[in-house]
């Protein structure tokens, strides 16, 4: 029978279709899971994976078995925390997933209530890609994501926390900035500053950029709101930034300006999401409570 790390290999590897990316989220050497992936189809009498130009691909046979490989891994989990909860012992650990977008300027808050709360309770916080994490919560390799909505996934329970309102900055010399009143015509043809696309914000912007007139910078991937801060500062593009972090002791406004059109009123919502059935269900809404707590903006 094939192992449980065999099955974790698999599925991380199909999730992020490249041998060195997941080896090293696996904590192996890429000759360790080529290994690893062999002994599994061979015990399988399977190909799951084939060579693609971008890296490996799930083959017809590994596409069948990823749901079920993923059911597997969230039966395990499930198994070990019930074993806990009726042991009566609150969970050490809480394997956290957040977005860059989020974690950093959010987080610091609540992780010191929590601390106050539950002294001897830890959270691993791993940033990442929401679609990802939200993938890796349904299959039990994270306990709890903190994510942009829409959430999606078999078995989740999605909690709403609040509604983050985004701005609009550029440099202070930008010529809008000498306007008196900024209309959504006034963004016609500039060019705004982007995260991965395959980040929640890069969509959200892309509709944003749509209803402007706007473009984003096709040759140039942030890889934080710092850095999108940063560039937007130096006058590559314009860019938009979440109002808690503009607040936070991480964020700011140093170096640009906030520009935005007349009745300007875009947000994004933010949720907390775990498995339905966990059975530390009640100390993960206690969670998304702070959560929520820290995120309210009056």
């Amino acid at each position: 029978m094939p192992t449980l790390r065999q099955i974790e290999i698999f599925v991380r590897l199909a999730e992020m279709e490249n041998m060195g990316e997941a080896a090293m989220a696996l904590g192996l050497t890429q000759p360790a899971l080529s290994q690893q992936l062999r002994a599994l189809e061979g015990r399988l009498g399977l190909r799951l994976f084939e060579r693609v130009p971008r890296g490996m691909q799930l083959t017809p046979s590994g596409r069948n078995i990823l749901e079920p490989a993923r059911d597997v891994l969230r039966a395990n989990r499930d198994f070990r925390d019930t074993a806990d909860h009726v042991a009566a012992r609150l969970a050490g650990s809480i394997r956290f997933g957040v977005t860059p977008t989020i974690g950093p300027y959010l987080m610091p808050g609540v992780i010191k209530v929590l601390h106050r709360r539950h002294p001897d309770l830890r959270l691993f916080i791993r940033e990442g890609i929401p679609a990802l994490q939200q993938a890796e919560l349904a299959a039990g390799e994270l306990d709890m994501i903190l994510s942009p909505m829409p959430v999606r996934g078999r078995g989740l329970h999605v909690e709403p926390l609040f509604r983050e309102p985004l701005r609009i900055v550029a440099p202070p010399d930008d010529p809008l900035l000498s306007l008196d009143t900024l209309s959504e015509a006034d963004f016609s043809g500039r060019t705004f500053l982007t995260l991965d696309h395959r980040h929640h914000y890069h969509r959200q912007l892309s509709e944003i950029c749509e209803q402007l007139g706007a473009t984003i910078l096709a040759d140039y991937e942030g890889t934080s709101l710092y850095t999108l801060q940063q560039m937007a500062g130096s006058g590559v593009g314009l860019a938009m930034l979440p109002e808690l972090y503009i607040r936070s002791e991480a964020g700011g406004l140093d170096g640009v300006r906030i520009a935005e059109p007349a009745g300007w009123a875009q947000y994004r919502s933010v949720a907390a999401a775990w498995r339905a059935n966990a059975a530390f269900a009640g100390l993960y809404a206690e969670v998304a409570q702070v959560v929520a707590e820290e995120g309210r903006l009056d």
